[in-house]
């Protein structure tokens, strides 16, 4: 890790980061799944956020 607090790098919030709990709760939230339905979702499409909103709009489509 750099120890430089200048040098920022703003792509992960581009990702959904599976090993924080908060994160994938707080997307759940969000969203209106359960965190386990978005912990499947990441397994399958990846964890790029705007492809798992597009998977979560389409699983409530289904139902």
């Amino acid at each position: 890790m750099d120890d430089n607090n200048k040098n920022r790098d703003f792509l992960d919030r581009d990702r959904l980061s599976v090993d924080q709990y908060c994160e994938v709760e707080h997307f759940a939230r969000e969203h209106g799944v359960s965190p386990s339905q978005v912990s499947r979702l990441i397994k399958k499409n990846g964890n790029d956020r705007m492809t798992l909103t597009q998977a979560v709009r389409a699983l409530r489509d289904r139902k």
